[in-house]
């Protein structure tokens, strides 16, 4: 075989994503504030792109029903976007009733867009009007309002006060005590008895000096602070060096037990202060709207008052078209032209698939929208790209940052998909739906016999779950639930008060 420089043709095909591919799976993932913004740099940069005027009411009113909203019932979801419409921009048929954050919804909750997640079915009161307010409640104003219910020794009150406000925003006791001890004048017993006192405080590891210390403080009110637990906190530095070997030999457990235990660990929260904040509340602004339809299924639209109706002035371009006289000015306009008119259609395809793809999650999950989130069905995002007929990153986007009003409040999109658990039924049930249980369980349970976690498993079993003690647990504290001893102390004090 000859050696030298050569010249040799070949063929290939390669998949190249273009600009305009990029920017619609870019538009896919945003939310429709986040358009709102793109598409005002976007008309910054083209002459070519106004908004233009909604249909008045009347004109809206005097529409056919199919051009007004997208219906779901159980037609195929092929057919749902067919009837949508939306590439024309035609005004949706939306609920203002269901826009009304206070409405009673008839089955005990309040439609709140700030607590989506904690909605439950078991009814009960609604949150606080301050609790809807725009300012979030600060960890300091949470503690001292706990705290004057805890004790009835003044100089103790006193002095925890004064800890709390030396709190830093994730929990943490910011001075040494003795340096606590030096500025009240002190003895060093009595300041750690008043920090005691915060650390018995929701949320559970507040008022610790170090990880180490805020850990074991949520180990002990879970009632799992043996002491290879206790050896493995201690030594939380090994774990973070990676000497597993190490941790293993000095807490005396095997392979199965010592996973465990850092399951376990991980469930604990480092930085329990930052679940409370400081500043504004940011509003929810939902990007779907569903209501119940007349004839039993749901009305599902896109949420107009967010998305402005993008149009290309071509009167503009045909009397600049007239006024070029070089190659180079005919090129420019015709290429923001082609721009425009691609921005336009890859709009419309990003509202064609989020109906889509809500309207399959509507489906899958009819009995969460009928009855509540103890009817939550597991579901994953390729259950619902199998049915669409999409790529599994594709729901992913658009599920991304997007969130869907309906009476029982507002959701992201996101909460819709969740794990299974075993079931009697053989189905499996949702994790959300198995918190909602738990969460009623224990809202019913009688303050002189609070239920333990082992009572919380059976009373499950015989709703159908068949579930761990460690995984009540875990779900237990996920919905912010304190242990056994926690809420009969807290119950304690309520009756008190």
């Amino acid at each position: 075989m000859a050696l030298g420089p050569r010249l040799d043709l070949r063929q290939s095909q390669s998949l190249v994503m273009t600009p305009q591919l990029q920017q619609a799976i870019k538009l896919l993932a945003l939310s429709n504030l986040e358009v709102e913004t793109f598409i005002g740099e976007a008309m910054d940069a083209n002459p070519l792109l106004e908004i233009g005027e909604t249909a008045p009411p009347e004109a809206v009113e005097a529409m056919p029903e199919d051009l007004r909203r997208t219906h779901l019932e159980t037609s195929p979801v092929d057919q749902l976007v067919a009837e949508g419409r939306v590439a024309e921009d035609r005004p949706l048929d939306i609920d203002v009733s269901a826009l009304d954050r206070d409405r009673d919804t008839g089955d005990g909750g309040l439609s709140d867009l700030s607590s989506a997640r904690e909605f439950t079915s078991s009814g009960g009161e609604g949150p606080d009007i301050d609790e809807r307010g725009g300012l979030e409640r600060t960890l300091a104003e949470h503690l001292h309002a706990q705290i004057g219910a805890t004790t009835s020794d003044t100089q103790i009150l006193f002095i925890a006060r004064w800890l709390i406000d030396q709190i830093d925003e994730a929990g943490y006791l910011t001075i040494p005590l003795s340096e606590a001890c030096t500025a009240l004048g002190l003895a060093m017993a009595v300041v750690e008895r008043a920090l005691r006192l915060v650390q018995s405080l929701d949320p559970t590891g507040v008022g610790a000096r170090n990880l180490a210390e805020c850990i074991a403080l949520q180990a002990k009110e879970a009632d799992r602070y043996d002491p290879c637990m206790a050896r493995l906190i201690d030594n939380l530095e090994l774990l973070a060096r990676g000497e597993i070997a190490r941790l293993k030999r000095l807490c005396h457990v095997d392979d199965e037990d010592f996973a465990d235990m850092l399951a376990e660990l991980r469930s604990y929260d480092p930085r329990p202060g930052l679940r409370f904040g400081g500043g504004m509340g940011e509003a929810v602004v939902p990007d779907l709207l569903i209501r119940a339809g007349k004839d039993g299924g749901w009305d599902i639209s896109i949420n107009q008052a967010t998305l402005p109706r993008l149009i290309v002035n071509r009167s503009y371009y045909v009397e600049m078209r007239g006024a070029c006289v070089s190659k180079d000015a005919k090129a420019w306009l015709g290429e923001k032209l082609a721009d425009a008119n691609w921005l336009l259609k890859a709009l419309d395809q990003r509202q064609k698939t989020i109906l889509k793809v809500a309207a399959e999650i509507v489906k899958q999950q009819d009995g969460f929208f009928r009855h509540g989130v103890a009817h939550l069905r597991p579901l994953t995002l390729k259950t619902v790209a199998d049915e669409i007929a999409m790529h599994e990153s594709t729901v992913s986007r658009v599920t991304s940052n997007k969130y869907l009003h309906c009476d029982r409040g507002t959701f992201e999109l996101k909460y819709f998909f969740t794990s299974g658990v075993g079931s009697s039924d053989g189905e499996g049930a949702s994790a959300e739906a198995v918190k909602a249980s738990i969460r009623q369980l224990i809202d019913a349970e009688d303050p002189k016999a609070v239920l333990s976690d082992d009572a919380l498993v059976d009373l499950l079993k015989a709703k159908g779950f068949d579930l761990a003690r460690r995984t009540v647990a875990k779900y237990r504290e996920a919905i912010g639930l304190g242990s056994s001893v926690q809420r009969r102390r807290q119950k304690t004090l309520a009756g008190v008060r």
